[in-house]
């Protein structure tokens, strides 16, 4: 049976100052009111039937997401602190391995604007069925690079196996910019977008092989799930997991097995990766100075200056700015260079608690 898992665990400090504990970035509703992972939950209506939907989160934030996308809590996988990507992937696999020995999973994001619905659904047909024909099959969706990026993962593609997917040749998580550039200038490389499918039983023994200790905690919460000891065991167990991405953890040692193979979809569409104020930019219209705004904004002598306001009836005004944003808040306001956004996260570390 097909089933679909977002991964919305992530805290988002980069998109502080609305991006908080309580409401992380896959929460804020930066797009006509809408979420990130609300979009993400929009993408699988008529892919994958919604009781096979499922949301790996933190615990806390299980409520508030069961209201958004009005999905029961059973299918809320909470996850007791966040313990990187492959624990999150691994404790969805053993849930569904559970229910179902045949089950095959895709992996999602919720991070992501992805751009047309219907090139997104036919790849990720193609995906499950890859894996339904042969259940070694690792997959992976490529993203055609638009320039050389160093915080993202790329595949190598190679021969072709059928509409359109090809074999992987080896995956490169985040290679510095040279190596980078020439990746992009080979043309034989995609972006590794963070989503994949998998058969639940390939997964976890993939994983008991490469990473025997979170393979031995999965295992163990596996064997209590459904029980009365489901709870205790998991919020035992969970936190004490290695913290590991599933790119490190089992995409790049997998590509050196002949035991799995990696296959690769191609998916020719608009991504966009929401992770920072300047990224959120790239998702708005701008004006002939290259000034972008979610919220009302004057601007006199200023060009490529975003802003950003939790409050629509707010008017930012600048008057010979370049290249700055403008993040404003009922209870802060942040404004910094665009060439500085990493930097968010580190003022993020610094900012009084009852501010975060």
């Amino acid at each position: 049976m097909r089933h679909a898992m977002i991964m919305a665990g992530g805290s988002g400090t980069r998109l502080w100052p609305m991006s908080r504990g309580e409401t992380p970035k896959q929460l804020i509703g930066l797009f006509d009111g809408k979420s990130l992972l609300e979009i993400a939950a929009d993408r699988l209506n008529g892919v994958v039937a919604s009781e096979q939907q499922w949301i790996c989160t933190n615990q806390k934030h299980q409520d508030v997401i069961c209201k958004k996308l009005g999905l029961p809590t059973s299918q809320l996988l909470g996850e007791p602190e966040p313990r990187d990507t492959l624990n999150a992937v691994a404790f969805t696999a053993a849930v569904l391995h559970k229910q179902d020995p045949d089950a095959v999973f895709a992996v999602l994001t919720a991070d992501h604007i992805i751009r047309p619905q219907e090139e997104f659904a036919r790849c990720l047909d193609i995906g499950f069925a890859l894996v339904e024909e042969d259940a070694s099959r690792f997959i992976t969706f490529g993203i055609t690079p638009t320039f050389p990026a160093t915080g993202y993962g790329y595949v190598e593609l190679g021969d072709a196996i059928r509409d359109g997917a090809r074999l992987c040749k080896r995956f490169v998580e985040k290679p510095d910019a040279k190596t980078a550039e020439e990746y992009i200038a080979s043309g034989n490389f995609a972006w590794n977008s963070g989503m994949f499918v998998f058969h639940t039983g390939t997964f976890l023994n993939a994983l008991e092989r490469l990473q025997p200790e979170s393979y031995a905690g999965i295992k163990r919460i596996a064997d209590a799930w459904g029980t009365d000891h489901q709870q205790h065991v998991l919020d035992e167990v969970y936190p004490a997991l290695p913290k590991i991405s599933v790119d490190y953890g089992m995409m790049e040692p997998v590509s050196l097995d002949d035991a799995f193979s990696i296959c690769t979809v191609p998916m020719d569409v608009e991504w966009l990766d929401v992770g920072s104020w300047p990224s959120y930019g790239d998702t708005l219209e701008a004006d002939g100075q290259g000034n972008r705004s979610d919220t009302k904004s004057l601007h006199l002598d200023s060009k490529n200056v975003l802003c950003v306001s939790s409050d629509k009836s707010h008017t930012i005004t600048t008057i010979g700015c370049d290249s700055l944003v403008i993040v404003h808040t009922d209870d802060a306001t942040l404004v910094f260079p665009e060439s500085e956004a990493q930097r968010v996260k580190e003022m993020h570390g610094l900012v009084d608690s009852d501010l975060q």
